[in-house]
Parts: C-alpha cells; sequence; structure tokens
C-alpha cells in the first residue's frame, strides 16, 4: 500500500492509499470540529438530516434508487469523536472497474454525489426540511436514551463523564436530550452553513485509483464548498495528573443484578512525548485480551470478576478498566485491579506475557490492512493527530517494546475516579466493617 497527502484547497486535505487487495474502493469526508456540548447533537443531526436527500435526488427513494445505479454503491453518515474532536460526514464505498461488466470507473460519479450529499441537500428556501429534520431529532434521542440499556458501556461513559467533567470529552459525540430537543431546523441549517465554512476537512480514498486522478475528482466535485476562516485551532486537551490529590468515588444506584466497576487512569507524564508502541503493549500486558494480567488473575486466578479489561484513549491519555462483578467483591476486585497495575510497575512480567503482548498487539494492527473501514479509522486519527507512519510501521515498532519501556508506562500512570453501579436496595456492608479493605478515604465519599 502506498500512502499519499496533499491539500487540495484551504483546509481540505485529501489521504490517499493506494491498495489493489481490494475489489471495492471507499472513501469518506469528514468535517472536523471541536467537541462542544452545545453543538455536539447538531453535529450529530447534520449528516442523517444531509442523508436524507439532495437537490437532484430530494428523498430516500431517489436517493437508493442512484445507489442501485451505481451497482450496490453506499454512502453512509458517520458521527466520531477522536479526543475532543467531534468528526462527521459520509463514508463510501463501489465497486472497482475491474469487477463491473463493462468496466465503468465509478470515482467521479461517487465523489460527485458524495459531494451532492454534503453540500447540496433537499431544502425549500434555503433552509433544510422540517420534516427531515424532525424525523431524524427523534431518532437521535431514541439513541440519546437508550444508552442506559447497555450497562457495560454505559458504566463506561459515566466514569468518563465524571472523569472528565472539566473537560470537553465529557460530551457524547450524541450530544443530550435537552440539547437535542432545543433543535430546531432554523438552527440546525445557521450551524450546518457555519460548519461548511470554518470546518477543516479530511477527505480519505483507499482503492486502485492513481492519487492524481482522486486529487482530480474531489477537486472537481468539492469545487463549490464555501471556505472562510479555516477554524485550526480545534484538538484535545491532554491533561497529566489527576483532578484531586485522591481518586474521586462515585456510586450509582439502579436496577441491576450484576455491579459495573470502572477505573478511570490518567496515563500521565508518558504522554509529553508519547511512545504509542509502548502504551499499546503496556494496555495488553495488563488488562487487554486472554493473557492479560487482569484476565488470568482477576478473572481466571481469583474469580473476583465475570469480566476485566483496560482500554486506552491514548488521544485523550486515559486508560479505563471495566469489570463486571458481584456487589460484595467492589473492595476485593479493586484492591486486585490495582495489585496487578503494582506488578506491571514493578515489573513483574514474564517472557511469555510481554512476548504475548506484542503478538497480540502486532496481529490487531496488520489485521487494519485487511479492513478498508478500518483504514479510513486508522488514517483520519493518523491525520487528527498529525502523524504519518501506518499500521505496518507501528506494528513493527510494537514487537520492539521491551519490558523496560512497559514497566515505564506503567510508573506513570495514575489513578483518578472510581465508578461502581449497583444494585438499588443494597444495604451496603454493615457499619463495623465499613473501613475495613479500603485503600484511602476518598472511596468513602
Amino acid at each position: 500500500m502506498e500512502y499519499s497527502r496533499s491539500e487540495l484547497m484551504p483546509g481540505v486535505f485529501l489521504s490517499h492509499l493506494r491498495s489493489d487487495k481490494f475489489k471495492t474502493a471507499c472513501m469518506s469526508a469528514t468535517l472536523l470540529s471541536q467537541l462542544k456540548r452545545e453543538t455536539a447533537s447538531m453535529n450529530a443531526l447534520i449528516p442523517n438530516v444531509l442523508a436524507r436527500g439532495t437537490t437532484r435526488y430530494p428523498d430516500l427513494e431517489q436517493l437508493f434508487a442512484r445507489f442501485d445505479e451505481l451497482y450496490g454503491a453506499a454512502v453512509e453518515p458517520i458521527n466520531r469523536r477522536m479526543g475532543e474532536v467531534h468528526c462527521i460526514g459520509f463514508f463510501a464505498s463501489f465497486p472497482e472497474p475491474a469487477f463491473l461488466p463493462g468496466g465503468e470507473a465509478l470515482l467521479g460519479e461517487m465523489t460527485t454525489l458524495m459531494a451532492e450529499m454534503l453540500l447540496s441537500p433537499n431544502t425549500r428556501g434555503g433552509l433544510l426540511l422540517p420534516a427531515y429534520v424532525d424525523s431524524e431529532k427523534e431518532k437521535l434521542l431514541d439513541l440519546i436514551r437508550s444508552r442506559v440499556n447497555d450497562k457495560r458501556s454505559y458504566a463506561v461513559t459515566r466514569c468518563l463523564e465524571e472523569m472528565c467533567c472539566c473537560e470537553d470529552y465529557a460530551v457524547s459525540r450524541f450530544g443530550t436530550v435537552e440539547d437535542c430537543e432545543a433543535i430546531h431546523y432554523k438552527k440546525l441549517t445557521r450551524y450546518y452553513r457555519e460548519l461548511l465554512r470554518k470546518s477543516p476537512v479530511e477527505l480519505f480514498y483507499c482503492g486502485r485509483a492513481p492519487f492524481a486522478e482522486v486529487e482530480n475528482a474531489f477537486r472537481d466535485a468539492l469545487s463549490g464548498m464555501p471556505r472562510g476562516e479555516i477554524d485550526y485551532e480545534i484538538g484535545t486537551d491532554l491533561r497529566m495528573n489527576a483532578l484531586e490529590s485522591e481518586p474521586r468515588y462515585f456510586e450509582e444506584r439502579m436496577d441491576v443484578t450484576q455491579g459495573r466497576l470502572v477505573l478511570g487512569f490518567r496515563l500521565g507524564e508518558c504522554m509529553e512525548d508519547p511512545d504509542r508502541a509502548a502504551i499499546h503493549v503496556f494496555n495488553a500486558v495488563y488488562g487487554s485480551g486472554v493473557t492479560s494480567k487482569l484476565f488470568m488473575n482477576v478473572r481466571e486466578k481469583l474469580s473476583l470478576c465475570y469480566s476485566a479489561s483496560s482500554a486506552v484513549v491514548l488521544r485523550k491519555g486515559l486508560m479505563i478498566v471495566s469489570s463486571g462483578i458481584a456487589f460484595e467483591n467492589f473492595d476485593a476486585a479493586k484492591a486486585e485491579i490495582l495489585a496487578q497495575l503494582e506488578a506491571v510497575r514493578n515489573g513483574d512480567i514474564t517472557d511469555e506475557e510481554l512476548n504475548a503482548a506484542r503478538r497480540a498487539v502486532a496481529s490487531d494492527l496488520r489485521a487494519t490492512l485487511d479492513s478498508q473501514s478500518d483504514l479510513e479509522s486508522f488514517w483520519l486519527s493518523q491525520a487528527v493527530a498529525g502523524l504519518d507512519y501506518g499500521p505496518t510501521e507501528l506494528a513493527e515498532l510494537v514487537e520492539d517494546v521491551t519490558k523496560e519501556a512497559v514497566t515505564a508506562v506503567a510508573r506513570s500512570v495514575e489513578l483518578d475516579l472510581v465508578y461502581f453501579l449497583r444494585d438499588e436496595d443494597g444495604d451496603g456492608e454493615d457499619e463495623d466493617d465499613k473501613d475495613e479493605g479500603r485503600e484511602d478515604e476518598a472511596f468513602e465519599a
């Protein structure tokens, strides 16, 4: 695979990945803006409303008929957050000419169609259609309200919201019910027009077409895009330390039969000049995967939880440990999760553990090469972070990570917040045992 990058027009960048590996080509157009509570729901709503119809294809029936004419091509809305950058737009896939009966090249028609969806929505009097806005708003509200149904992801979300309560990262990529309910089609139209003028735009293409051909196709398709003063100041507030001197504790009660214990950590000083390969391997050694210390010890050996795993958010410098536990195992499970982190800090890592972690991370990175959607997500993340190496290069760095590099990351990590989702009627511990097993007074709050 051959990677190239250029700026097509002010604030519009193209990442091109030349590959003969796939039978389809894919591309995306992503608008970048700062993640904020007051605009998150509007950002989430815009691509869904735009996907309802264009000036030439004003409704879903005509739009899907056009997809059928293009041999089953597809264009789908995307809504992601990368650190504190909100990323919205469209992802498209379509057949390569070599696999079509007449060998038709669809690149030009697909860039034109995706540009129409982005720039020329179906409007009335220059305003987004109220029916489309209201319909998509109700769907978004249902989605926001339904987040509580998956207790595992809900607990992680709540931990992040509380841990990052003073940061934009506490904001969901879908926004809130209150902000979504306040959206009106006129307000959304004004914001949409502003977004087109000021947002940096990331374009991505993966397929067989040469770089120059893709450049020309996108440049022609987006020639009418309004450009004003581009907001290049968007980015992520990277905080090294916990909010308070002692870890904070938050407890929430619901009608659940299993507790959800989530520990939120700051990756700390290692993020000043992050060794991304070492951080990934540390995460695999500690809690990601079936060979990790959390899985082998907290879950398998000691049976203190039904599940336990860690995940890092590199763009924000965070690590989350999520576990499902019996309510009465709170103290023991938390203590053992922290004990396993201390073991990594002390270099208590066998060669087998280190090698298994390196193999798992490197394998996952190389598996990215087999999925165009994974490649698109990887390269968008790299573009947002200002990096230019690919998954293969990162996998090679991972294979050279030493135990010393892993322990250095572990020593940098700092516990910030403990979140516990438990049953509504639990009476807690007896008063005499209340302090037993607690590691610090912050957990008594």
